[in-house]
């Protein structure tokens, strides 16, 4: 390879990385408007295996809001992130898969003990597929694998 490729693989993988991160802010914060733009048109997410709904990225966002609203404080913590980009004979593809684990803990609405500590944890696997679009690295699909959660009694 050469630098120039290297250097691409770089920037594609921050670019990539900072979509991911830029998704968690996005429902974490309920910022409904930043979460439709992570997503290209035609952009899907499915949240099935916690619960939720699969579909379109914009009719999810309108379902993320009402479901969210019943735990204001959310931090979603994404790590052991492994980005594989679309290789092409050594060079960098328009497309990238990342799987990431998740913890997410949340404190449910009018809980009245007036503590710190959540109410509801849920942790497992993301799936985040992307391409590269004119505009950057957007989402063409998320699928939560939820593995556990934990309510408080």
């Amino acid at each position: 390879m050469t630098q120039r490729v290297d250097l691409a693989t770089v920037m594609d993988r921050l670019a990539v990385d900072e979509v991911v991160s830029g998704y968690a802010a996005a429902v974490d914060d309920g910022d409904w408007a930043a979460y439709r733009a992570l997503f290209a048109p035609g952009g899907r997410a499915d949240y099935g295996s916690a619960g939720g709904m699969e579909g379109p990225a914009g009719e999810v966002a309108d379902w993320l809001a009402e479901a969210m609203r019943l735990f204001p404080v959310r931090q979603h913590l994404i790590v052991n992130r492994r980005i594989l980009l679309e290789d092409r004979d050594g060079f960098p593809g328009d497309t990238a898969r990342v799987l990431a684990d998740f913890l997410n803990p949340m404190r449910l609405a009018g809980d009245g003990e007036g503590g710190t500590a959540p109410n509801f944890v849920a942790a497992g696997r993301y799936t985040f597929t992307l391409a590269r679009t004119p505009e950057g690295w957007r989402l063409t699909g998320v699928t939560v694998h939820e593995k556990w959660r934990h309510m408080r009694a």
